[in-house]
């Protein structure tokens, strides 16, 4: 047992978190100026910090840059969705393929306990039981995440969650819980996973994505540009 207890957040990773996940979850939405005297009172921070901030989160193109006119949440375009898809399929893949070869039994236990923890998720969505999708996206991508964990890679691990989180924040605006079909895709993937299937769960996660991408732009949310 380690004798000290994992370090808390600085104040300005704990900002940093806060903020993404506003911007990730919708609650600031795409096109928001983030102007950073407002800023420095809702999170309670510094001007220098915050700057810190939003110079950071442009660089995972969550946060434009506008020169002069300071920074605002990144627009939300259907080429910049189809572009992410791509990008997150081709980083995805790779990793599984990886994970499959090289998945040990602790492997298998983080698979089973992340669809465990998204099926009962899903469940209550079916039932009415949950509204929250912010809740339901956190276990999408622990579930994914856990799929491609024994890839052997950080730097792919790193990546691809960079690029899961703008693949969410369409999620979160197109508040885009597909019902059964995602349910059905999350058991069909997990069997999959188990039995090693390589060509089978690439091609069911190409269907997966594919059609969540349809979903979201079936909303109508998105500029077309």
């Amino acid at each position: 047992m380690p004798d000290t207890l994992p370090s808390a957040p600085t104040i300005g990773e704990a900002t940093y978190l806060r903020l993404k996940q506003d911007i990730i979850a919708c609650t600031l939405m795409p096109g928001h100026k983030l102007r950073l005297e407002a800023l420095k009172e809702q999170y309670e921070a510094g001007i220098s910090t915050l700057r810190e901030i939003l110079n950071r989160l442009a660089s995972e193109s969550l946060v434009v840059a506008e020169g002069q006119k300071g920074f605002a949440v990144a627009p939300a375009t259907a080429q910049d969705l189809r572009e992410i898809a791509d990008l997150r399929l081709l980083l995805e893949s790779h990793a599984l393929e990886l994970s499959f070869a090289r998945g040990d039994l602790d492997w298998e236990g983080r698979v089973v306990a992340a669809h465990y923890k998204l099926a009962a998720t899903e469940r209550k969505l079916l039932a009415g039981q949950e509204r929250h999708t912010i809740n339901w996206v956190r276990y999408d991508f622990a579930f994914h995440n856990a799929l491609i964990s024994a890839c052997g890679s950080r730097v792919l691990l790193d990546m691809h969650a960079s690029v899961f989180d703008r693949f969410l924040r369409y999620h979160m605006l197109g508040a885009s819980f597909r019902g059964k079909g995602v349910v059905d895709d999350h058991k069909a993937l997990f069997e999959i996973a188990l039995k090693r299937d390589t060509a089978g769960a690439l091609a069911m996660l190409a269907s997966h994505v594919n059609r969540g991408v349809a979903h979201v732009l079936s909303t109508g949310r998105l500029d077309p540009a």
